[in-house]
């Protein structure tokens, strides 16, 4: 039985029954052998996390870690190899290995799947590579930098029948407490569903850091990639090891600024509550003052107004109560929503995948690799929800109304507009 077959027929079983226990997962549950082995491209502060959520359950190895910064690479694959030697209690292991280049990844046979934690700018190449060698894929979310990127990686993962799940864990961690809004939203509890409010941060920006010395351990060409040409700025690229989230996202060449950075997540509900996972808006109302980061509005053919603004989080506001949730709370107007009209067997249920902060959403990945289904945030999901990022991000860039068509996804009032769902490409670097 080779190891395909084996986790097919039994990775999802053993899965589901440790994540819905008590029990500690641990990676000794499973033979080393028939585990799924990963490759980790980009090791920066979430994607050390990521790699340390896949370490601990039973049916993976991380066997490879690639990054353009020295220190933070030898110090991931340092972090993996000891691990593994308290895990098998061995003095020492080595099997870690590390690569300069994410391309040497995903050139190895002995590798199944890649988990992508690279900066925005740099998710849709080494996805679609990725995909067209056969590996799985976990990546970070926003998924894309642009629309057209995100249309194309789709289109891989659909092409080479791989399993991709989208970082956005909201539908899968937090106790499910999205996943009950949604519920609530999707059964009609506050009646007609006529807006939605998404309060996430600012729009991107260009990049206007000045030019410092590259350290001599950071490819910093590399970093850059697809992205056109600047000098190193320390906020973009952190010496050494960081623990925490550099400031790249604020930046148009690189990311979608906080809007999209906390949008992936809270307009993925939105998206979620409304029933519209393959589908987007039809028009985008942009505020009236030039000067505003907040207000912009998406109409959907049904009427729903979708805004970017109000309070953190994501609020439903219905004809007959208000569901709003964030990762703190879920708060319903009447307030005994939940008690006074629960979501029965009768109702529509949405994927349960067990709640368990830093455990579900990595396991429902896993599952899938073993019977070869959908993902909780599936390509689909993942492209649909970043499109709303970038829809919103061109209409504060250019100030002006535009109109939507979501199955071609281009705009059909606004050329200048088409052209910013795509970006020039520096060097060689190619979708393809």
């Amino acid at each position: 039985m080779n190891r395909r077959h084996f986790l097919r027929q039994s990775t999802a079983t053993t899965l589901l029954s440790t994540v819905a226990g008590s029990v500690s997962l641990s990676a000794s549950a499973a033979n080393p052998n028939d585990r799924i082995t990963i490759g980790v491209i980009g090791v920066g502060k979430q994607a050390r996390y990521l790699m340390g959520r896949a370490m601990n359950l039973p049916q993976t190895q991380i066997v490879s870690v690639s990054d353009v910064v020295e220190p933070r690479k030898a110090d991931a694959a340092r972090l993996a190899n000891e691990f593994y030697a308290k895990l098998n209690n061995q003095l020492d292991y080595s099997g870690v290995s590390q690569h300069d280049d994410f391309r040497d990844i995903i050139g190895r046979a002995d590798i199944d799947a890649v988990i992508v934690g690279t900066p925005d700018h740099w998710h849709a190449i080494p996805v679609i590579q990725a995909a067209n060698a056969k590996k799985d894929i976990y990546c970070e979310k926003p998924i894309s930098l642009t629309i057209e990127e995100g249309r194309a990686m789709v289109n891989a993962v659909k092409a080479n029948k791989v399993v991709f799940q989208t970082g956005s864990m909201q539908r899968s961690e937090f106790d499910g407490k999205f996943r009950l809004a949604c519920e609530l939203v999707r059964n009609g509890r506050i009646g007609k569903v006529l807006s939605v409010n998404v309060g996430v941060g600012d729009p991107n920006r260009p990049c206007d850091l000045p030019e410092e010395e590259a350290p001599k351990d950071t490819n910093w060409d590399m970093w850059l990639g697809p992205a056109p040409w600047r000098g190193y700025n320390e906020v973009l690229c952190p010496k050494g090891i960081h623990n925490h989230f550099p400031n790249w996202r604020a930046y148009r060449e690189y990311a979608g600024g906080p809007l999209a950075d906390i949008g992936a997540h809270h307009f993925d509900i939105a998206q979620w509550g409304l029933g519209t996972d393959d589908t987007g808006p039809v028009k985008i109302i942009v505020p009236k003052d030039e000067t505003e980061m907040r207000g912009l509005k998406f109409i959907y053919a049904n009427g729903v107004e979708m805004t970017h603004g109000g309070p953190g989080g994501t609020t439903f506001i219905g004809s007959s109560g208000i569901v709003a949730v964030d990762r703190a709370e879920l708060i319903t107007v009447p307030s005994k929503m939940r008690e006074t009209n629960p979501i029965t067997d009768q109702d529509l249920k949405l994927e349960n995948t067990g709640g368990r902060a830093g455990v579900s959403h990595m396991a429902n990945w896993l599952d899938r690799i073993a019977d070869r289904g959908k993902c909780i945030c599936h390509e689909e999901i993942g492209h649909r929800s970043a499109s709303l990022c970038h829809l919103a991000n061109i209409g504060y860039q250019l100030r002006r109304d535009l109109d939507w068509d979501p199955k071609e996804e281009r705009f059909t009032n606004d050329e200048a507009a088409n052209r910013l769902l795509s970006r020039e490409r520096r060097g060689d670097w190619k979708l393809g």
